[in-house]
């Protein structure tokens, strides 16, 4: 299993810890932002694929932030999943 933690841009949240087995994601975690919604994105994704994540949640924004914890989820799962082929 690959650790990896993804340094937030533009959102409430601030941080996003994984793990990846391959290209599944497991064991999303949030640090900071809105509470309910952010546990609630973790027990919706849990054992998608990177691309299913990407699919689902990339251009997603937030008011009128350019993005949001959604969409910078799909970025951590991305380069999570390029960082652990390397």
């Amino acid at each position: 299993m690959f650790h990896y933690e993804y340094l937030t841009e533009n959102t409430c949240s601030q941080l996003i810890s994984l793990d990846l087995d391959g290209d599944i994601v497991h064991n999303v975690r949030f640090t900071g932002g809105c509470n309910g919604s952010l546990k609630a994105i973790p027990l919706l994704i849990e054992g998608w694929t990177v691309s299913q994540i990407c699919e689902k949640l990339s251009g997603v924004i937030c008011g009128r932030r350019p993005t949001s914890c959604a969409d910078q989820l799909a970025k951590a799962v991305t380069a999570a999943y390029n960082a652990s082929q390397s």
